[in-house]
């Protein structure tokens, strides 16, 4: 049964059914979307996956659908690394294809995809996961894309400790506060000590996301004992 919290830095509802609960809050979103299309923007990693395959079962109108990435590796659109693959398998081919899909590419450079950005309306859902050092997107501890300014809502990105692979390209604080939502999944007791530390204040890149609203769904392996299971 999910639980509902207010911590500062959102909603925090524990479910032992994340892909579950996401896809209901994508499809409640899309609901009560301000304008005709419906901008989602998406991520990668195997909670992702289960996510987008548990969304493709909603009957939204696809057709009005448009898909953007939250972050990318920089390895071809058909490598298992790229999240771009991951979405068009858990969701866009399970779908039937959607409005418009823009993938990221590290070749064009962040700029590029800035521009499409600013072209566009801004993000009703922004998805989001967590890593077990506190990153979020590609925004790793220590990374210079967290001291982006307000102007700059993509850039470049690798990991200074070497934790994760792969240079990157992602959306910044900047780029992600545009959106109506920004939506965490977050499942396992891998997690579990990033998210305390989260909630202990400790200033995490995942802490400083923001957004018009703000929503964690987690399992309770990485919320722990101090929630009610």
């Amino acid at each position: 049964m999910a639980r509902s919290l207010n911590p500062p830095f959102g909603e925090l509802e524990v479910t032992e059914d994340v892909p579950g609960a996401f896809a209901r809050l994508v499809a409640d979103t899309f609901a009560t979307r301000p304008g005709r299309r419906f901008v989602l923007t998406l991520s990668g990693g195997p909670t992702a996956r289960r996510c987008y395959e548990r969304l493709a079962a909603e009957a939204l109108d696809w057709a009005v659908v448009d898909v953007l990435m939250g972050d990318e590796r920089c390895v071809g659109p058909d490598d298992p690394d790229a999240n771009q693959r991951l979405v068009r398998e858990a969701l866009l081919d399970r779908v039937g294809g959607v409005g418009s899909f823009h993938p990221m590419s590290c070749s064009a450079g962040p700029e590029a995809y800035e521009g499409l950005l600013r072209r566009m309306s801004a993000p009703d859902l922004v998805h989001l996961g967590l890593g077990p050092d506190g990153h979020t997107a590609s925004l790793f501890p220590d990374s210079p894309a967290l001291d982006a300014g307000d102007d700059q809502w993509v850039a470049c990105s690798e990991d200074p400790h070497g934790r994760n692979p792969h240079s990157r390209m992602t959306l910044t604080l900047a780029g992600i506060a545009r959106a109506r939502l920004a939506a965490f999944t977050v499942v396992s007791e891998e997690k579990h000590d990033a998210l305390a530390r989260i909630c202990a204040g400790q200033d995490l890149p995942a802490a400083n996301v923001r957004a018009g609203r703000v929503v964690w769904l987690v399992d309770p392996d990485a919320a722990g004992s101090g929630h009610d299971r």
